[in-house]
């Protein structure tokens, strides 16, 4: 099964400027996701299982569990 386009394992998926929902290192237990615009990734690899970190706008940093736009 080819992952889609809303998976945030995958970092060509996510390009600075998307849409995404993340979780931040300390909402990993609850699993509370924060919506915002990514400023830049922060993960080199092309993709990582819990998801590509990245940097929203905001400041806030976090795994990608969804792109949005």
């Amino acid at each position: 099964m080819q992952p889609d386009k809303t998976d945030g394992r995958l970092r060509r998926h996510i390009r600075p400027g998307a849409e995404v929902e993340i979780v931040q290192k300390h909402h990993q237990r609850t699993g509370e996701r924060t919506r915002g615009v990514v400023k830049r990734l922060l993960t080199r690899s092309s993709s990582h299982p819990h998801g590509i970190k990245v940097q929203l706008e905001s400041g806030e940093v976090g795994r990608v569990k969804r792109v949005l736009s």
